[in-house]
């Protein structure tokens, strides 16, 4: 019988969540949630010196922005490690670990010693077939008896088949000598005990994942499916660094991405379904498999986010838009938007933006108040002409019928009468509704404004000194 998918994001509370966390965060979340199955998060905050409820809380906010639900409670790798113990005490008894009295002095002069002679540094503890007669009193560390011969291999779903001998592999400290767990003990107790049947995290565990196999097999546990993907690079190629811009979570959401975009574009970082680059959440839920990920690392391209951002702006629910602008106001400290005043215009500046502040930025024209002052080229498209045509205008609009067609020929007729292009027109009439010349047409910006407000806004233009 196919045991149910569980799947888990697992990161250490020591800072933001990084782009890269959450890259793994997603595709675990997705593996789970395409397949019925659960997502569980652990806050592996066993360096204690490290860990902060600060950094656990900055996990819980990125991945709460980024929409990533969990199952159950977040589990604390410290509160478990009476149970990590316990594990290590039972491979000890059952003859799979061993009791090593070696001091860390010792074990150090060791491997100076073989650096200097050229040789291996893997420490082999000459305690592991000492006679227990011969042990000494004070505290002792408990170490895996790991297999001498032979090879450990792990089938990665991700990276294929990947060995390692077992004469490169040292015998792991399970229990330090001041009886706490190590963190290698901890992943593996910790995934058996939730239950975790697909293992997805960074290729940089992939070393690790030889030794855990190690711990699964000395207590005769299923190993779950391993599936190991490879690193975000900047676009040169190199480890994503703070040189190549924004890493971390946090970071993206004060840009003004909304989070489908950054969710459908980590989706697409490494892995592929055809040429699909824009997709929804089901669709991505639908699609993802372990399959789709490729083995080169993946490079960020912050155009590629930035161009993907546009087009789910294009697409998002106008009330969705304005939670995400309430939340980018809220996160950058600005000013609360009046969204009475924002969501009319939304459907007209959407399509241009690629960022929540670009949206914001297009859709000034109706977050204004009055009066408005234009800018350096707005002023010039006011000048004692266009100024008079202006006056000319308001009783014309006064009484019009207050839809786009009906605009469109009261303005078209007066420019005609002065025998001026519609575009002559529509500069001044930029310059008074918004203040500047780049904006959404003329007759969109008075619908949205409406009739008083459009009046008076050219009123003031019309008059002004």
């Amino acid at each position: 019988m196919t045991r149910p998918v569980v799947t888990r994001f697992a990161p250490s509370p020591t800072g933001y969540l990084h782009i890269g966390g959450a890259r793994t965060a997603l595709f675990n979340w997705l593996y789970a949630r395409g397949r019925g199955g659960r997502f569980l998060l652990r806050i592996e905050d066993t360096d204690r010196a490290r860990s902060t409820e600060a950094a656990t809380q900055a996990i819980f906010d990125g991945l709460g922005w980024l929409g990533l639900d969990w199952d159950g409670e977040a589990v604390s790798q410290a509160a478990n490690a009476d149970r990590h113990a316990a594990v290590a005490r039972e491979m000890l008894e059952a003859g799979h670990a061993y009791r090593c009295w070696a001091s860390q002095e010792e074990i150090e002069a060791f491997r100076e010693a073989a650096r200097a002679e050229g040789r291996s540094t893997l420490y082999l503890s000459p305690w592991r077939d000492a006679d227990p007669a011969d042990a000494p009193d004070g505290p002792f560390a408990i170490r895996l008896k790991a297999p001498r011969d032979g090879e450990t291999v792990i089938e990665d779903r991700v990276q294929g088949r990947v060995t390692f001998r077992n004469d490169q592999l040292d015998d792991m400290v399970l229990l330090r000598s001041d009886g706490t767990p190590t963190y290698m003990l901890a992943v593996v107790v910790d995934d058996h005990d939730m239950g975790v049947t697909h293992v997805i995290r960074g290729d940089d565990h992939l070393n690790n994942a030889a030794r855990q196999a190690q711990i699964y097999d000395a207590m005769g546990w299923e190993q779950p499916v391993w599936a190991h993907i490879p690193l975000i690079h900047g676009a040169d190629g190199k480890k994503l660094s703070k040189r190549h811009g924004a890493t971390g979570v946090g970071e993206y959401a004060e840009m003004g991405i909304p989070a489908p975009a950054l969710r459908n574009y980590l989706t697409r970082l490494g892995w592929s379904h055809g040429d699909d680059e824009f997709f929804t959440d089901a669709q991505a839920r639908d699609w993802f498999d372990l399959d789709g990920i490729g083995k080169a690392p993946a490079r960020l391209d912050l155009k590629k986010l930035e161009n993907l951002s546009g087009q789910h702006l294009s697409v998002m629910a106008d009330d969705a838009i304005l939670a995400a602008v309430a939340d980018w106001a809220a996160r950058t400290g600005r000013a609360p938007i009046d969204a009475a005043r924002l969501r009319p215009a939304i459907p007209l500046v959407k399509d241009a933006a690629r960022t929540l502040p670009q949206l914001i930025d297009r859709a000034a024209f109706a977050l204004a108040d009055r009066p408005i002052r234009p800018d350096e080229k707005a002023e010039k498209a006011l000048d004692a002409v266009s100024r008079g045509i202006l006056s000319e205008l308001t009783p014309h609009l006064r009484n019009a019928s207050w839809t786009r067609d009906a605009l469109e020929g009261v303005v078209g007729d007066l420019a005609q009468a002065h025998g001026i292009g519609l575009g002559k027109l529509a500069a001044p009439l930029r310059a008074a509704l918004a203040g500047r010349t780049a904006t959404p047409s003329v007759f969109d910006m008075m619908l949205v404004l409406g009739r008083d407000e459009t009046l008076a806004r050219i009123s003031d233009a019309a008059t002004a000194a």
